[in-house]
């Protein structure tokens, strides 16, 4: 290409060239991958917005509270303890999409992002109900502020500050609970000036994106863009325009009724620029593989629908590698998609394993700091100390008690005996650990301490035991 067909790189489809915001007005696209699309959009819709409404066993489905350090997945509870869970888990998803993407390109971004399914499903289709399709958008923009145009832009902006709560609701409900956020909706406001200053932010934020920032989402502000142009190579598959097939020797040409193409020398595409329309970010996908590309297939969709008609054999624009196109190749899983594939394996075994070996309940047993032993009668040796239990499952611990496994002695809680601990709750206390001085080896040994449920063992734990220096 010469440089002023490479010109585009300069630039984001989204900017002209004074550096101004080029506003996007894409065609309402349709065609088989669109209707996939809202399938799968839909779904995902449904699954984000009852989620954290979800309980199993009183658990809520997903639950990331920070500030309360709690964290449901799957209903299944986690506590600080799990950290190394988490971060293992967040790994996992980390090079599982990097190797979607090595593989598929960023078709995550069009399929799956919650950004572009809302902006794509709700917002835009809102404003195609309301606006109309791109003309009458480009249309209604140009024209003056009459009765008209106040009429459908307060319509459009108040529809989408009420769905922007909503979305701030439910966000807000991954974050604090559904409990919470029940109890703010239904209690007096004036019990809840905070949470309700934070909902009004969260749906300000929303509400920015989704009417003005829109696609510069995606393509300023998303990381995965920059991301995906180091990961892509050759042999990845992405929404592709097949250029051999699109220019052949005299490039791209309107379309003339009952012309023989092959004959001429020129190219399938027609030069229709219905892909580009049609694209949410505003780019020529006939430039190739490009930042603002976010896979959605909506220029698939709109190229097949102009080859139907005048034609030609579908699938100019489809997915493909540029070997694929370049050198008519095959898919072939290479060896840095086996390299990625091997690591996400190990992962997954390594988070597998250690869910399995995760205990339901987590005990710590620590020395009482700035205490010395105790000499009793009888020579016993008295060391003092404080205890913490976490019960993560959602059932009553019933009848809990210490027991000495690693050496011989007796094991006193301060102001009781067993005791309960309620579903997902910390608990804490004190006790004494005592020992014959002549049970011991050293003047400080390390104790291993088993907690039993009435007369099932349910874990162990280690701490240290201080008694007098032994003479040789």
């Amino acid at each position: 290409m010469d440089e002023n067909q490479e010109a585009f790189r300069d630039t984001i489809g989204t900017m002209t060239e004074d550096g101004g915001r080029k506003w996007v007005y894409p065609k309402k696209p349709s065609g088989f991958f669109y209707t996939y699309r809202i399938y799968v959009s839909y779904f995902l819709l449904v699954i984000l917005l009852i989620a954290p409404f979800i309980k199993i066993q009183g658990n809520q489905f997903l639950l990331f509270n920070i500030i309360e350090r709690r964290f449901n997945i799957f209903g299944v509870p986690f506590w600080p303890q799990d950290f190394h869970l988490m971060v293992i888990s967040m790994i996992i998803g980390i090079v599982f999409i990097i190797l979607f993407t090595v593989v598929y390109g960023r078709i995550f971004c069009g399929w799956i992002c919650p950004q572009t399914i809302f902006l794509e499903m709700v917002f835009r289709r809102i404003e195609y109900a309301i606006d109309g399709d791109r003309g009458a958008q480009i249309r209604l923009d140009k024209q003056k502020w009459d009765a008209t145009k106040i009429r459908k832009r307060i319509l459009k902006w108040c529809v989408y500050f009420i769905i922007s709560f909503i979305i701030s609701n439910v966000f807000l409900a991954y974050f604090i609970g559904s409990d919470t956020l029940i109890s703010i909706i239904t209690d007096p406001p004036i019990d809840h000036i905070r949470d309700l200053s934070l909902l009004l932010i969260f749906t300000g934020v929303f509400y920015f994106i989704f009417v003005w920032f829109r696609e510069q989402v995606c393509i300023i502000a998303c990381p995965y863009g920059r991301l995906q142009g180091v990961l892509l190579d050759n042999k990845s598959i992405s929404v592709a325009y097949d250029y051999k097939r699109g220019e052949k020797e005299k490039g791209r040409a309107l379309f003339k009724k009952n012309e023989d193409r092959a004959s001429t020398g020129k190219g399938d595409c027609i030069d229709c620029d219905q892909c580009v329309h049609v694209c949410p970010t505003g780019i020529d996908i006939r430039n190739g593989t490009q930042l603002e590309c976010i896979n959605c297939t909506a220029c698939i969709d709109a190229c097949d629908h102009i080859m139907e008609k005048v034609g030609l054999d579908k699938g100019l624009i489809r997915f493909a590698s540029e070997d694929n196109i370049e050198k008519n190749k095959p898919f072939e899983f290479d060896l840095r998609m086996k390299g990625y594939t091997a690591v996400l394996s190990i992962l997954i075994v390594v988070l597998v394993t250690m869910l399995f070996m995760r205990n339901d309940v987590e005990a710590t047993i620590l020395r009482l700091p700035g205490e010395l032993y105790k000499t009793k009668e009888n020579h016993i040796i008295s060391n003092i100390y404080t205890f913490k239990l976490i019960n993560k499952t959602s059932k009553k611990i019933e009848n809990i008690h210490f027991e000495l496994i690693s050496h011989k002695g007796t094991i006193k809680l301060v102001g009781a005996k067993d005791f309960d601990i309620e579903k997902q709750v910390l608990y804490g206390g004190s006790l004494f650990i005592e020992i014959a001085r002549k049970d011991l080896s050293d003047s400080k040994e390390n104790l291993k301490i088993g907690v039993f449920s009435g007369e099932k063992l349910i874990e162990t734990t280690k701490t240290n035991f201080m008694g007098p220096r032994r003479f040789r």
